[in-house]
């Protein structure tokens, strides 16, 4: 029997930063702490956020959050929490701001170890509420900000999955103004973040037709109307940036059916720290293969996302993935980011457990994951 959820509330436009103050009234902080990262902090969005929390100041600000959230840094967040006797959380950013102040929040509110709480111990049931939490995002790719999972590196250096309905933010303000001026490399990389989450929800064999609309509508903005391209060819494109921003968001509540192999492969290649990949970059380099790989078991969904695409009926969807990430400038290829041909048992080994895994509209066995990253070195 399908069960039917759609997520929290999101205050989505042009100045909906300027809402903060309100926003954190209205959930009932008076003493929050801000987690951002250093580039936000470089470009003045960490210091925008600061004037917008206006009557309700931070009592701290936490922008030591690394590319991929670690156990370490969450544990240095829950830290600066505790000491600077905050009630609750405002996480400013992409996936990994809000991944770790999700982590922060859990950890702020239970008894550790992390590894407690994920999925690889099921450890969902051991999650209850936590501190208040409001998201806002820089970026238009990963759609955190109306997700209830997040993903943190452990201590062991397994990319672990947190998934629970405490961590929904329940209040994210998603305003386009945040992510005009973002260079083209992180603008594609992010907007094909978004790309892959809309083709992964709607092809996972999960029934929830609701979900699976928003994911035709999410592909069908980013990519068939054209404003992934727009937004990454000319940044100060302010429609392009509010399509963006909404074809992510689209894409993380699509997800709330899952994901798939795609996803399986790039939290096992990204957990290698020494290669500090980025997750909507491996996204890109795994969805031409995946999708080749997959397309006999859903031939149907293939022609709603070619028509959502704007192709031609009949065209190969693999292809045309490769020849938009070829114009976004995205990379194709993983030997020369580094990985090596050492790395790919490693990798299969570890996507065959990932929590996507087991919602793939075609789960690849070992072997069948190791000729995929083969595919692209």
């Amino acid at each position: 029997m399908p069960t039917i959820v759609i997520n929290n509330t999101a205050h989505f436009d042009f100045g909906a930063l300027s809402r903060l103050e309100k926003t954190l009234g209205e959930i009932g902080v008076s003493r929050p702490m801000l987690v951002a990262d250093k580039g936000l902090t470089a470009v003045g969005l960490t210091a925008r956020a600061v004037e917008a929390a206006g009557a309700r100041p931070f009592a701290a600000v936490f922008d030591d959050t690394p590319a991929n959230p670690t156990e370490a840094a969450v544990i240095a967040a829950v830290e600066a929490y505790k000491a600077a006797g905050c009630d609750g959380i405002v996480a400013l950013g992409g996936g990994s701001p809000m991944d770790l102040a999700k982590g922060a929040a859990l950890l702020a509110t239970h008894e550790g170890p992390l590894e407690r709480y994920g999925v690889t111990l099921r450890g969902s049931r051991h999650i209850g509420p936590v501190c208040p939490l409001i998201a806002i995002p820089t970026t238009a790719g990963t759609g955190s900000e109306v997700s209830t999972g997040a993903i943190v590196i452990l201590s062991s250096g397994r990319k672990e999955t947190f998934i629970s309905k405490h961590l929904l933010p329940p209040v994210a303000l998603c305003d386009p103004e945040l992510t005009l001026g973002l260079p083209k490399s992180i603008t594609a990389a992010t907007g094909m973040d978004a790309v892959a989450h809309c083709i992964e929800a709607i092809l996972t064999p999960v029934v929830n037709p609701p979900l699976e609309a928003i994911g035709y509508d999410g592909l069908r903005r980013a990519v068939g109307e054209g404003w992934l391209i727009r937004a990454s060819e000319d940044g100060s494109d302010r429609q392009a940036r509010w399509e963006m921003m909404m074809a992510s968001l689209e894409g993380a509540l699509a997800f709330g059916k899952g994901l798939g192999a795609v996803h399986s492969l790039s939290h096992a290649t990204g957990r290698i720290h020494d290669l500090k990949l980025h997750h909507g970059t491996l996204n890109a380099i795994y969805l031409p293969g995946v999708l080749r790989f997959s397309e006999d078991s859903a031939p149907e969904k293939y022609v709603r996302m070619r028509e959502a695409m704007g192709l031609k009926p009949g065209a190969d969807l693999a292809d045309a993935v490769v020849e938009l990430t070829v114009r976004l400038g995205v990379p194709t290829r993983l030997g020369p980011m580094g990985l090596t041909e050492e790395q790919i048992p490693g990798i299969a080994e570890y996507a065959e457990t990932d929590l996507a895994h087991f919602t793939a509209a075609k789960r690849p066995t070992r072997a069948d994951y190791e000729g995929l990253v083969r595919e692209v070195i």
